[in-house]
């Protein structure tokens, strides 16, 4: 595939280092002549400097020749025009946007973004996203990731092994004997630094992440076995007042009788987000100011997340606040190398921004009746949510018969309204919803497997 990915930030990197990894035909463009060269010399990638939404630049970058194009560059209007630019110049098939600004989202100017007018195939809000995900997060305060697939009926959920966790040191099919009602899979293991596909006859071990696929409904059940159960927050401090924490704030608004205190440093900014929030208490300061965090309520704090426009801002606020009294504490973080610098201080969980952002791109980009993408690991596996075919080699047959490659497990099937887990003798049938797990040098497998032959014509 060949694709043009305008803009060599944080995101754009991450996404054109995927997209290489797996031998894409990759073309960065970006202003700035040391992102291009730091980009060029570190990944199998052509770079050009230049403007992305200018024709001439998007002509020497291949535009004739491309597949896609994905736009991520920090204006919003540069990555729209370079949309329109590309459809009208360039044909090119498939364009997706990052779109930041919520006043272009908004739903009386739907129509704004088709081809009559903007012609972008998929619209990208990171702020929303990462909302949500930390919302998802927020209500399941025992795992450090999740994901919900077929419009939330099954989840994939991260979780790390405490030294008391009951299940530690039996293998995996000891474990589905026990608890045989117990609708959940456990799909991948990653113990000190190595991720695989679990086996039956894998034993778990204090301090291992897990990854497990489970209908909904089972997920608390599961966290209980696992000694993982934590109670959802009820009284929560938000630091950062941009468009996640607003976003954030009105979502636990939604969510019933919880006492919300946000702080933002600016004071317009302030003042705005108030008259935008109906039950939540904005206060006008320093996150970092252990008094203001005082008068919030620090000390009865069950949860305080972070989410400024500055990554060491919410390490430092996230540590403070926990050392004030706080239980639990979250934080955004866009550089990935202070993912692990913030576990070694005591924060509980980060999200990173740019691998939601790049998850989502990824299920646009892979082929076949894929649904649904999250990576996982940086990188290290995928979870994919796909349609089985008629002409899938999974279907219509046992399991045990299908051959599955060695580094993808499935982890859940859906089917008439109703989640089961896979088992040897499970026969998949067409039109199935599949969540499964796959170690990242087995994607283009899975992909195989959910596209429609040539033979269906």
């Amino acid at each position: 595939m060949r694709v043009i990915v305008c803009g060599a930030g944080r995101v754009g990197y991450g996404i054109a280092r995927r997209l290489a990894r797996e031998n894409n035909d990759v073309t960065v463009i970006d202003q700035s002549k040391e992102l291009i060269r730091t980009i060029s010399e570190r990944l199998d990638v052509r770079g050009v400097v230049g403007n992305g939404s200018h024709p001439e630049v998007l002509a020497e970058a291949g535009a004739r020749e491309a597949d896609m194009l994905i736009a991520v560059t920090y204006s919003d209007e540069v990555n729209m025009v370079a949309c329109e630019v590309a459809h009208g110049l360039f044909n090119v098939p498939t364009k997706i946007a990052r779109i930041r600004a919520q006043e272009y989202l908004d739903p009386r100017f739907s129509d704004l973004f088709s081809r009559s007018h903007i012609p972008i195939d998929v619209i990208i809000s990171p702020e929303r996203e990462v909302s949500e995900s930390i919302m998802q997060r927020m209500s399941t305060p025992g795992a450090f990731e999740i994901k919900s697939f077929v419009d939330g009926k099954i989840w994939a959920v991260g979780v790390r092994l405490r030294e008391d966790c009951p299940i530690l040191d039996s293998p995996l099919r000891q474990v589905a004997e026990l608890f045989p009602d117990l609708k959940i899979t456990i799909v991948a293991i990653r113990r000190e630094g190595k991720m695989w596909r679990a086996h039956s006859g894998d034993q778990l071990s204090a301090g291992d992440e897990i990854y497990f696929i489970a209908d909904r409904n089972d997920v608390s059940r599961a966290l209980e076995i696992m000694n993982l159960a934590e109670r959802q927050a009820r009284r929560i401090i938000i630091i950062g007042g941009g468009n996640i924490g607003l976003y954030v704030a009105r979502g636990l608004e939604s969510m019933g009788s919880m006492k919300i205190r946000l702080i933002e440093r600016d004071v317009k900014r302030a003042e705005t987000i108030a008259e935008h929030l109906e039950r939540t208490v904005v206060l006008q300061g320093d996150g970092l100011d252990r008094y203001l965090l005082r008068e919030a309520g620090v000390e009865e704090a069950e949860a305080v997340v972070a989410v400024t426009d500055n990554d060491q801002v919410n390490i430092l606020a996230s540590v403070v606040a926990k050392r004030e009294g706080a239980r639990r504490a979250m934080a955004l973080i866009n550089d990935q190398d202070y993912g692990p610098i913030s576990e070694a201080v005591g924060i509980d969980r980060y999200v990173d921004p740019r691998a939601t952002t790049i998850s989502t791109i990824l299920q646009h980009i892979r082929r076949g009746r894929i649904k649904g993408v999250y990576s996982v690991s940086d990188g290290a596996a995928e979870l994919i949510d796909a349609v089985a075919l008629e002409t899938s080699p999974l279907v219509n047959k046992p399991l045990r018969e299908a051959e599955l490659p060695e580094g993808v497990m499935i982890g859940a099937v859906y089917r008439d309204g109703k989640v089961s887990m896979p088992t040897g003798d499970t026969v998949i049938n067409a039109g199935d919803r599949v969540v499964l797990l796959s170690l990242r040098d087995y994607v283009k497998d899975v992909e195989q497997m959910f596209r429609v032959s040539l033979e269906y014509f």
